[in-house]
């Protein structure tokens, strides 16, 4: 039998996860500490190549943590449409934990765990150990509420660097059963969430994504951005997530086809992407949010009356922190101290009263 067929939820047993904003002895909270279990090469994971050994590390690390905390998490395999060097389908996994609520009506909240650009240097601690480590602390805190009003599903993606082949298998895996699609009233994608210059939250483009060449269920509504938007508001004020203003290619609000988002949205699924980066910046491909930051050490020279290159011809960095080897947690420590913990603290509190009151703040 198809395992999307079956019935995923569980009882919670007793947790030895905390909740995920309580500080630890060291002075840090549980999101940090998962993310430094995914990221750091000391002690921890570091790059995560799709296909890879680590790739599978951090699965199993996903596995475990979420059994920790109480769930029965489900395993989904699946092979990349992509052979290795010895001419093999490339194997990954998506992770799955369910929780019940009162309604059936689920909510999705997704983050991927595979890396890339190890070439290069990086760890993916941006993209995606941040959206990794939220998730987990966000699914810690709600295994503890006693009352939810809809039923909430984490996943943990796979492969998503090189094509986001794992939400686009886990929908796709559905297509047998289309009462479980109708179910998912919104997903949340969380990538790149800690490290840029901003927190923004975005809906899906209101020019629908290519969708296999199919877009005929393709949901580009924003109710799902402006539920999390609201929640930001009320529990961050000022520093509230934002919303970008209109760009050239990009209407206010809304994002590319880049991220798991994608899927969800391609299959009829409202969507609200939440991301750090910086939307002011005139970057290689002009205002797109590809590049995060306007920190003149991630440059190679950066003009801060125009926002853009000095010498847009020569520049080499952008601005730019995933894929590269600037995307290393100690390195976005010593060029923004505070700023990830920062970050992954505030995305933690907000979604952690999302999730825990969406009927307020979806109707």
């Amino acid at each position: 039998m198809n395992i999307f067929k079956k019935t995923l939820m569980t009882t919670l047993v007793s947790l030895t996860i905390g909740s995920s904003l309580s500080v630890s002895a060291n002075g840090q909270s549980a999101v940090m500490q998962y993310l430094e279990a995914v990221t750091l090469p000391e002690n921890g994971i570091a790059a995560r190549e799709a296909g890879t050994e680590n790739e599978q590390k951090t699965a199993d690390f996903v596995v475990k943590t979420f059994s920790e905390m109480g769930y029965k998490p489900v395993v989904h395999k699946f092979t990349h449409p992509v052979l290795n060097k010895k001419g093999a389908f490339l194997k990954s996994s998506n992770i799955i934990a369910d929780i019940k609520g009162a309604s059936d009506n689920m909510l999705v909240l997704g983050a991927h765990f595979d890396s890339t650009g190890s070439d290069k240097g990086s760890q993916g601690a941006m993209d995606n150990g941040v959206g990794l480590a939220v998730m987990l602390a966000v699914a810690s805190y709600i295994s503890q509420q006693e009352q939810l009003p809809y039923s909430i599903r984490f996943i943990a993606f796979g492969a998503e660097e090189i094509g986001k082949v794992g939400s686009r298998a886990y929908l796709e895996s559905l297509q047998e059963t289309p009462e479980v699609i109708a179910n998912i009233i919104g997903m949340v994608n969380l990538d790149t969430v800690a490290g840029g210059d901003y927190l923004y939250v975005h809906s899906a483009h209101t020019t629908p994504y290519k969708c296999g060449g199919d877009n005929s269920n393709y949901n580009a509504e924003t109710s799902m951005r402006q539920a999390v938007l609201q929640a930001s508001q009320e529990q961050l004020g000022d520093a509230a997530h934002k919303i970008h203003p209109e760009f050239p290619g990009y209407p206010e609000g809304v994002t590319g086809d880049w991220s798991d988002h994608e899927s969800f949205s391609c299959n009829g699924i409202a969507i609200a992407y939440i991301e750090t980066t910086n939307f002011q910046i005139n970057g290689k491909d002009g205002y797109d949010g590809y590049s995060q930051s306007t920190n003149p050490g991630l440059w190679d020279c950066f003009d801060p009356d125009k926002v853009t290159a000095c010498d847009r011809e020569s520049e080499t960095q952008w601005g730019r922190i995933w894929h590269s080897g600037n995307d290393q947690l100690k390195h976005l420590e010593s060029v923004f101290p505070g700023r990830v913990q920062k970050q992954l603290d505030a995305n933690v509190k907000v979604l952690n009263a999302f999730f825990s009151n969406a009927d307020k703040y979806l109707n």
